[in-house]
């Protein structure tokens, strides 16, 4: 039993140690096989992960190029569309610019329309008038004829029925007759007290006339289309033309003023009807001259200077005009069109001088007359001003002056006289008559406008050729320098009525085919004499 026991307790043993024994070798066989399976994993690991950093790699290089080439492929259609963007901006751009150049060009038509229509509109008010007045004169010759004519059937009534009279008859038609008389007498009375009264006030006008005339003494500037600039010698023509003429040419460009360089010894003609234009170009020569410096650049520099500063002289003109009228409140809108007159003449008169010596004239008379003299010298300065615009706008120089004292705020009074000092609209205070009389004084008196003589004898027999070509005149003479036109008629062929006829329609023909200074006076005489002897 021991033995069986034993021997099943070493066979226990046995198997026990020779199953530790194969589960050693199976775990260490396991573990090899574990080993050799981590180290394949390992491998293949490893081989795995050079493949995905090759792939990614290539991945990257692909995804880099395809994104270069995306990027050019952008970078060019951006500069395309920036480029397409660019010249429809320009186009726009130059499209905006036309559309607005359109709006400013038709801004101003319709200006220019506008005034039109004002000036036609007061031009058939005044033929309106006209013609109401000429229905009024044939109406009255009208009425007067049938008087006369029913006056000459009641004379043949009267000497037929004269014969065949009684005393009281004859008595009552000498009373009559008488009483008829008396009646003339008196309306002749009337009219030479009409007369007398008209004689007086003429008088006294010309007294204060006389007296505004004597105290005021001016001078003239007399101003051409062309002025003459001095050299040093001739040899600057040739910079002053420049290479291939570039001087000159940039010259006349920037001024707007031609240059006539000749065989005139050290003298350049600059020629232009704008005379602040031909200011500028004179002054920019001169100042190249004396600089030396003399190219197209430096000749815009030197334009551009000299431009602002005749600027402030035609400012500083404006100003000096009012102070020596003594006037202030002066818009400064209004003082620099002032001060432009000085570089404006008519018929050579300055009128900027004119300006001034009106204004002494307004207030001279106004003081003589008892009025605001501060009032009549503002109006006799501003009365011109629409010269300073009239190259610029359509229409009357007064018209256009009134509307621009209207607009900056002048005196109603001064803005009436402003625009009727030529009668483009009814004068409404006596400031008006005082610058119309001022205008025509500054104007009209000798020496104040130039005229060439052939010119001025032209005028006079044009004057006495359109006179006597009206049916009844006789003789015809222009007396007072051509300011006055006496014309002598037949009596027997024109009656009084018709001779004032007549005066009015020289004074029309006149102004239509003549062009002249001032005014003139048309004066009809028609004479009738009675002779009778006494035995």
């Amino acid at each position: 039993m021991d033995i069986v026991i034993a021997t099943l307790i070493a066979l226990a043993l046995g198997a026990t140690i020779g199953f530790l024994v194969g589960d050693r070798k199976a775990r260490e066989k396991n573990r090899t096989e574990a080993q050799d399976a981590e180290r394949e994993a390992q491998r293949i690991l490893a081989q795995a992960r050079d493949e995905s950093t090759q792939l990614t790699s290539r991945a990257e290089a692909e995804a880099l190029a395809l994104t270069e080439k995306t990027h050019k492929t952008l970078d060019e259609e951006t500069r395309e569309r920036r480029a397409e963007f660019t010249r429809t901006g320009a186009r726009l751009d130059s499209i905006e610019e036309k559309l607005n150049k359109r709006d400013q060009n038709l801004e101003k038509r319709e200006l220019n329309l506008d005034k039109r229509a004002a000036t036609y509109d007061q031009r058939e008010q005044e033929i309106a008038r006209r013609e109401q007045k000429l229905s009024d004169r044939e109406e009255k010759t009208r009425l007067r004829e049938e008087e006369a004519d029913a006056a000459y059937t009641r004379a043949e009534a009267l000497l037929t029925q004269t014969a065949q009279m009684t005393p009281e008859e004859a008595r009552k038609h000498l009373l009559d007759r008488m009483t008829a008389e008396a009646k003339a007498d008196a309306a002749r009375l009337i009219k030479n007290i009409e007369e007398e009264a008209l004689a007086e006030a003429d008088r006294r006008a010309k007294k204060v006339i006389g007296i505004a005339i004597q105290r005021y003494a001016g001078e003239y500037v007399t101003e051409r289309v062309v002025s003459v600039v001095q050299l040093p010698s001739d040899d600057l023509k040739g910079r002053i033309i420049g290479r291939e003429g570039r001087n000159i040419r940039a010259l006349e460009a920037a001024t707007g003023v031609n240059l006539i360089i000749d065989d005139t010894p050290e003298a350049i003609i600059l020629s232009c009807f704008d005379p602040i234009k031909r200011e500028v170009a004179r002054l920019a020569l001169e100042q190249l001259i004396s600089d030396g410096r003399i190219h197209p650049g430096r000749i815009e520099e030197v334009v551009e200077k000299t431009t602002a500063e005749v600027d402030q002289l035609i400012k500083d003109a404006g100003e000096k005009a009012a102070f020596e009228l003594g006037l202030h409140g002066v818009h400064p809108e209004l003082l620099r069109l002032v001060g432009r007159l000085r570089y404006r003449t008519s018929y050579g008169q300055n009128q900027w001088s004119h300006s001034i010596e009106v204004g002494f004239l307004c207030g001279m008379m106004a003081a003589e007359l008892g009025l605001n003299t501060k009032m009549a010298r503002r109006a006799g300065l501003l009365h011109d001003i629409g010269k300073a615009l009239t190259h610029e706008m359509e229409g009357s120089h007064a018209l256009i002056g009134g509307d621009f004292c209207k607009k900056y705020g002048e005196d109603p009074i001064v803005v009436n006289a402003v625009a009727a000092h030529h009668e483009d609209v009814p004068p409404k205070s006596v400031y008006a008559h005082l610058v119309m009389a001022a205008d025509a004084l500054s104007g009209a008196r000798p020496g104040a406008r130039r005229e060439i003589l052939e010119t001025y004898v032209q005028r006079l027999e044009d004057m006495e050729r359109i006179s006597l070509s009206f049916k009844g005149v006789e003789k015809s003479y222009a007396i007072q320098a051509g300011r006055e036109l006496r014309v002598i008629i037949e009596p027997s062929r024109l009656s009084d009525d018709e001779a004032h006829m007549l005066s009015r329609d020289i004074a029309r023909k006149i102004e239509q085919e003549l062009v002249y200074p001032g005014q003139i006076k048309v004066c009809v005489i028609r004479e009738t004499r009675a002779i009778e002897y006494a035995r």
